[in-house]
This record gives structure tokens, sequence and C-alpha cells, in this order.
């Protein structure tokens, strides 16, 4: 795990953005496609707009970065509260990545379950599985490999993707994507597993604010449960950063 500590948000989404650019750009010296997964929130909103900002959107190959969110708030497209709605809005709509690469979670015509399933099968046809044969600690629909990157949030109670605190949906081994009810936020919410998130070649938290200071420091810190705070259970097999601002960070005890 890498952290790394940013004077505030413009200089978070600075040193987010150049990793992402020299990310994708070394991964597609090896492979033809650069598969991207995608947050909601505010944090990341701020990273959107660097990246479709002049000085960065001409340093990535757009045309070849597939797009897919972590989660989605399952309420029409139109709606403000949509990940994928924020996401057009700040960076897919400004930079010329093609409309066939992006995967949206649906949210319109279809309930939730079966929006959940209908990105499970999307999520099939780009990754492959791995057949454990009786290793009891890998289920045998896991993939070997998912997305080259995943960039998460944190909320201030310790959430990430729509794994929140006390939820069973933390635990999800069997599905790759789950839907469920929320009553704290009186709507569903469609979300990818942690074990699909934890193979990803990498992750990035980007956390910012005095709010998410305490929330911080148990996930970094704290004893071991994600229970409480859910982003504890990300731990991918490849590269995780966590981008934090000095507010955010002002809780740690760690240099």
């Amino acid at each position: 795990m890498q952290l790394h500590i940013a004077k505030d948000t413009t200089d978070l989404s600075t040193q987010a953005a150049d990793l992402i650019v020299e990310h994708i750009n070394d991964t597609l010296q090896k492979q033809p496609r650069f598969t991207l997964a995608l947050s909601g929130g505010s944090t990341p909103k701020a990273l959107h707009e660097l990246l479709a900002s002049a000085a960065y959107k001409n340093k990535i190959n757009w045309s070849k970065v597939h797009v897919f969110w972590g989660d989605e708030r399952f309420v029409p497209f139109n709606d403000a509260r949509n990940n994928a709605k924020m996401a057009f809005e700040t960076l897919l709509d400004k930079v010329p990545v093609l409309r066939e690469h992006i995967h949206i979670m649906q949210t319109e015509n279809i309930t939730p379950d079966e929006s959940a399933q209908a990105y499970e099968k999307i999520l099939h046809n780009y990754f492959p599985l791995v057949h454990t044969h009786h290793n009891d600690d890998v289920p045998d629909n896991t993939p070997h490999t998912t997305f080259d990157l995943i960039i998460l949030g944190m909320g201030d109670d310790g959430h990430t993707l729509s794994l929140f605190p006390g939820k069973p949906v933390i635990h999800v081994v069997d599905k790759w994507v789950n839907a469920f009810y929320l009553d704290e936020q009186a709507m569903y919410r469609v979300t990818l597993t942690h074990p699909v998130a934890n193979h990803a070649a990498c992750v990035m938290f980007l956390v910012s604010g005095i709010n998410k200071a305490k929330a911080l420091k148990e996930v970094l810190e704290g004893p071991y449960n994600p229970n409480v705070y859910p982003s504890q259970i990300i731990k991918p097999k490849g590269e995780l950063h966590w981008f934090v601002d000095e507010a955010a960070a002002s809780s740690l005890t760690q240099e």
C-alpha cells in the first residue's frame, strides 16, 4: 500500500492524474486495451475535470480505454445523484472515448437485480474466470484478473463502493455484482463485490476533507473490522494507492 498525502484536493487530483496517465500508458504497451472503473463522489469529480482538461486529455489514448463503474445509485440516468451522469458531464463527454467502450449500470426499465445480473454478464465477457477446484478460499466464479484500474472514494462512515457498514453486501463472494435496498438512503444500490475489486491490477482511493479523518485513521491504522469500516476489505492483489489530502490525513500517526 502506498500513501500519497497532498496539500489539498487540487494537489490530490494532480498526483492521482499523473499516476493514472503513467499506469494507462505503461499498460497499453503490454496489451491492446485498458479497463477503468469509475467512482461517484465529489473528490473523483475534481479528478475527472482535470483529466478532461487541455493539460491531460491528450496524454491518454482514450480510444483504447473501456469504462465501467464500481457502483451506482439506482436512480434514472438524468437524476443528479446518478454516478454515470456525473462522469459523462465531467469527463466522458469531453474526451474521445468510444461510446461502445462505455458500460453504465442500467437503472431504467429494469429491476435492481436484473441490473446487477446484466452488469455481471458484461464483466464475464471482459474478464476470464478462474476455476479453483476445491480451493475453499476462492469461489469458483472468481475472476483471474479484473480491472486495470479501479478508482474508489470513501465515505465519512468508511464505506466504499456500495459496501456500507453493517450490511451483508460487504461479505458477498458468490456474485460479481450485487443489488440491495439501502434503508438509510431509501434507494437501491448496485455495486461490485469486494472479490472483483480485489482482483484488480491497481486500486486507487481518493479521500479528501476533515470529515473523513476519523474513518481514514480507523481504516488504515485501526484493527481489521470491515463490518464497521468496509473500506478495509479492499485488499487488492495488485497495487493499492491512497491519495489523501492533509485534512483527511490529519489524524494519522504514520508519516
